[in-house]
């Protein structure tokens, strides 16, 4: 199961970063990506929550660690700017999921 939330957050990613360059679907070839993205990116959530991994765990991880690829892709490569600020958002959002998986573990 795990196998496929990674897989969906990197189709997630993926179409994310093509959103941005799709320009408001008006670029065919990004467009598609975008579109093509996000549906296997629902499809591979899915199948994690089909085998029988908890919706607040999956989507939390999902939601996290989309959020800190994509905002590090734009920091790294896209020339967006990362405040320290952000950083600590991030961290903490990073926490809060961390959190939501050893909940999910004892409970």
């Amino acid at each position: 199961m795990w196998f496929w939330l990674f897989g969906a957050i990197a189709a997630e990613v993926f179409g994310t970063i093509s959103l941005r360059f799709a320009e408001g679907f008006t670029r065919p070839l990004p467009s598609v990506f975008v579109v093509l993205g996000y549906g296997f990116a629902f499809f591979a959530l899915s199948q994690a929550l089909v085998r029988g991994m908890p919706v607040g765990v999956a989507y939390g991880t999902w939601s996290a660690l989309g959020v800190l690829l994509v905002a590090g892709i734009g920091a790294a490569f896209l020339g967006e700017s990362l405040t320290w600020v952000q950083v600590g958002g991030l961290v903490l959002v990073v926490a809060g999921v961390l959190a939501l998986e050893l909940g999910a573990q004892h409970a």
